[in-house]
């Protein structure tokens, strides 16, 4: 179920990871969301658009993407084909280093480089294909070192990934599609979330109209510019209190001035206080 908000997080995950093997036979109508964990979507079939913080991926079989946490996201799936995939959720605090490696380069370097996907090619497709499904079966499996199995084919998978990833390959013209003005505001957000973000400002930076910003955006992105400027800052707030700064430093720093404001909208939100959250 959807949060109150218009969107907002959705699924939750008690485990340290999970991995989901689903085919729908009609499309699910989804709102814009995003989660608190990350997720990796290994595409196996169905005709999909998979709208992700402003460009839209036309996925392949044996494709994966990676949406990191807090992402705004929302699949957009042809009724008219079988949709199948498998989708691994990761608490974002349980990855971290192994081995002195950071299991989350992934996620980081895709995020930087503002491109969420990795299309596998020749013989790497059938691999990514066995990874996934021997995670499948450890995780089902019960018994001796079932757990401590199942966490090894999850690192040998986040391996192979991250190693692909790192090698930058180029992904195929056509796989994905955005606006690239659009993208230009949503970085300038991001660097700026401390500072006043109006529309007036926004438009001013960019030599946009008003109006032209507003619709396009929404078009784009399928939220306001307020929403999602209101959205980024709340993540970042959490984010920054998770770490242990202080609740008011870490509101101010996201941009929120009043403090009844981002209490408000923090508990509207998450479901909780800020306090309650750390």
């Amino acid at each position: 179920m959807l949060d109150v908000t218009e969107f907002g997080k959705r699924g939750y995950l008690t485990e340290d990871f999970r991995l989901f093997h689903l085919r729908d036979s009609r499309a699910e109508e989804l709102d814009f969301h995003y989660h608190e964990f990350d997720k990796v979507v290994f595409h196996l079939s169905g005709r999909v658009t998979y709208h992700l913080e402003g460009k839209r991926y036309f996925l392949k079989p044996y494709d994966i993407l990676m949406v990191g946490h807090s992402l705004i996201h929302r699949p957009v799936i042809d009724p008219a084909e079988p949709y199948e995939r498998m989708v691994l959720w990761m608490k974002e605090d349980y990855l971290g280093m192994r081995g002195g490696e950071d299991l989350r380069t992934c996620f980081r370097l895709s995020q930087e480089r503002r491109v969420h996907l990795c299309r596998p090619r020749g013989e790497d497709r059938l691999r990514y294909r066995e990874l996934f499904w021997r995670l499948k079966e450890a995780a089902e499996t019960k018994g001796f070192g079932a757990a401590l199995l199942a966490e090894a084919c999850l690192v040998q998978l986040l391996v192979a990934l991250n190693r692909d990833v790192l090698q930058g390959s180029d992904t195929e013209e056509g796989a994905y599609r955005f606006d690239p003005k659009m993208e230009e505001v949503t970085r300038f957000i991001g660097e700026h979330l401390s500072e006043e973000l109006s529309i007036d400002r926004l438009a001013g930076a960019f030599y946009l109209s008003r109006y032209h910003l507003m619709h396009r955006f929404k078009e784009v992105y399928g939220i306001t510019v307020h929403q999602y400027v209101r959205q980024k800052r709340l993540l970042r707030a959490a984010e920054e209190i998770r770490r242990g700064v202080p609740v008011l430093k870490a509101a101010a720093e996201a941009g929120f001035n009043d403090y009844s404001v981002f209490l408000r909208a923090f508990r509207e939100t998450y479901g909780r206080s800020p306090r309650e959250w750390k």
